[in-house]
């Protein structure tokens, strides 16, 4: 189940005794956390609320938490931090875990205790027994990122609980200027409902005044007026990135990023990948590749190649010498526009 799932379900039924928070989207853990925290009754919660993380403190003085009983109350929360040992990965950690005592709590769990595994890791190692038995034992909750459907509308969900309404258009900038990372949306939300408090209507001018561009989303116009060999308007946004105190070499390393990304998009979906295959292939999020794809549908792998290898000479020209990165940027321009010349005439 998701997060919002999670939230109906404990509103009408008894809570499970143990839970799995599964992961890396860490507004969405942080949302399970509060909604188990919700359980707890304000003036209960100092004397029956353990939290604990697993890299600094041992599993047994959770488990031995989670096997206590409630302190004038009905029931305890026990939240375990960070189990990387249900991972593959390995840490060089002093705290040792006991693993047979948490096999021993799983095979009879505390019925007036949640215990709730918050795991912000994108998976768990399935060949492990325990992480078996977990999962078998546990209420698995997702907490992986959300993809651009979901992300819009979660928001919108959200707004619409507090009684505030989005525009489309609106929510479309908001998407945009986020690249739909559903945990940047979520944090600009409290500005834009300070702002649209009087109406309870957010609209686009709103979304375009209060919420900064990334510099990924800033560099991927420039990228656009690069390929499209607009010199004035590429000349512009890298004068305005300049000025907004990005250092040069962070410039070019993020258009150079953008370029491979490109180049490998273009690969690939020449292979017939379909974009959420690409975006875990690659390891991006599924908003940029849209984005990818619809930007290389007009530009040939010699057009990005061209581009990406005139980034590189840049970066080379920045670290070793004094030249103005301006002037450097400007002669890369005129370059990649001979170069686009002499492609056309060969045609």
């Amino acid at each position: 189940m998701d997060v919002t799932q999670l939230s109906a379900q404990l509103k009408t039924k008894t809570p499970a005794m143990v839970y799995l928070v599964l992961g890396t989207q860490q507004v969405l853990q942080q949302e399970a956390i509060d909604k188990f925290i919700g359980l707890i009754p304000e003036n209960e919660r100092v004397m029956n609320i353990g939290r604990y993380d697993m890299e600094t403190t041992p599993l047994a003085v959770a488990l031995d938490d989670a096997m206590a009983t409630p302190f004038f109350g009905e029931r305890r929360l026990v939240i375990v931090n960070k189990p990387f040992f249900l991972t593959g990965e390995k840490k060089h950690s002093k705290v040792e875990h006991d693993l047979d005592s948490l096999k021993k709590y799983l095979e009879h769990p505390e019925s007036s205790t949640i215990l709730v595994f918050t795991a912000p890791y994108e998976k768990l190692d399935g060949r492990k027994g325990i992480v078996k038995q977990l999962k078998k034992t546990a209420v698995l909750v997702d907490a992986s990122p959300l993809n651009e459907q979901q992300a819009r509308q979660k928001v919108s969900q959200q707004l619409a609980t507090d009684d505030f309404e989005i525009t489309s258009g609106a929510l479309d900038e908001l998407v945009q200027r986020t690249n739909a990372d559903y945990e940047m949306m979520n944090a600009n939300l409290a500005k834009l409902k300070i702002l649209a408090y009087q109406g309870k209507k957010i609209d686009q001018q709103m979304v375009a005044a209060l919420v900064p561009q990334s510099l990924d989303e800033n560099v991927f116009d420039l990228v656009t007026a690069v390929l499209q060999h607009n010199q004035t308007r590429a000349l512009d946004l890298y004068q305005q990135l300049l000025a907004g105190q990005q250092p040069p070499l962070r410039i070019n390393a993020v258009l150079v990023g953008q370029f491979r990304l490109l180049i490998q998009i273009k690969t690939l979906s020449n292979r017939g990948l379909s974009q959420g295959s690409l975006a875990s292939k690659l390891n991006v999020h599924p908003y940029r590749v849209k984005l990818g794809l619809k930007t290389i549908r007009n530009f040939s792998m010699e057009s990005l190649e061209n581009a990406y290898l005139g980034l590189i000479r840049i970066e080379q020209s920045l670290k070793t010498t004094q030249r103005d990165p301006s002037l450097l940027f400007q002669l890369f321009m005129l370059q990649y526009s001979q170069q686009n010349k002499k492609q056309l005439i060969k045609k």
